[in-house]
């Protein structure tokens, strides 16, 4: 089973590609059991987005509590989907797993548009779009990589692993939600960022009806914290969420809509 974290559609697409090679499924972490019980011979993979070069908390979370149950020659690897540094993700996943007695065999990397885009602008279209044709081929070799089980980290752009240290206060800083705004001039009230908030951080709270919010309801970052993912502002249907007033001239990114192959 090849379980995923996606917000904007890279580790969702890496994801379903390498299952369709291997013949497998490719699970979402937000629906999946957090009891998984492998046969014989069955590869365990975890494709994950990078936050500020860490493995996002959420996917952090999902390895601490899920109960795994190995059975014989199992096969298991991690891939990171990242911008510009892959950073440690490999190996934080690497060291979960340990914690749960798990060895991971390897570690891959697939570099795609980033979607952090209080710092990356992916307002060009044709850049975005070179960028994504671009990660097709480094795909390919992942999937040539696991059907010969290769060994170890073959991540590319990483880092040592002490600079977590320093990350990974960058990392909580960022993640409070006050940074996160919804332009009242521009929401229309749909309610797609909290439907689909992985960790239910937004609630659409009442407001007065406008001639552009009918319904009359604004999303409020109501937890003081979040995942990161920056889901709600690149799936916003009029782009009215903004990351610190960084955002707005960076643009949106999903990657169903650069992806020219079959779906």
């Amino acid at each position: 089973m090849i379980y995923y974290f996606s917000a904007t559609g890279n580790s969702k697409h890496v994801a379903e590609r390498i299952a369709e090679a291997l013949n497998d499924q490719a699970q979402s972490i937000e629906t999946a059991s957090t009891d998984i019980i492998l046969t014989d011979n069955e590869p365990l993979g975890f494709v994950t987005p990078t936050n500020w070069n860490e493995l996002p908390v959420f996917v952090r979370e999902f390895i601490q509590k899920t109960d795994i149950r190995l059975a014989q020659n199992n096969y298991v690897f991690c891939v990171a989907t990242y911008g510009f540094l892959q950073g440690f993700v490999c190996e934080d996943a690497r060291r979960e797993l340990r914690k749960k007695g798990i060895g991971m065999n390897a570690g891959f990397s697939v570099k795609m548009p980033d979607n952090w885009t209080p710092m990356f602008d992916l307002s060009d279209p044709l850049k975005v779009q070179q960028q994504v044709d671009a990660a097709e081929p480094q795909i390919d070799s992942v999937i040539a990589m696991i059907r010969q089980r290769v060994q170890g980290n073959k991540s590319k752009d990483w880092m040592p692993y002490f600079l977590r240290v320093f990350t990974d206060p960058l990392l909580t800083y960022e993640r409070q939600t006050k940074f996160f705004a919804a332009d009242k001039n521009l929401c229309i009230g749909c309610g797609l960022c909290a439907r689909k908030c992985p960790v239910q951080a937004i609630e659409m709270q009442e407001t007065a009806k406008t001639e552009t919010n009918k319904l009359g309801k604004t999303p409020v970052w109501t937890a003081e914290r979040c995942a990161l993912c920056l889901g709600c502002l690149h799936r916003c249907p009029k782009f009215a969420i903004n990351y610190n007033n960084k955002t707005q001239s960076h643009g949106q990114y999903q990657h169903a809509k650069y992806y020219k192959g079959k779906s």
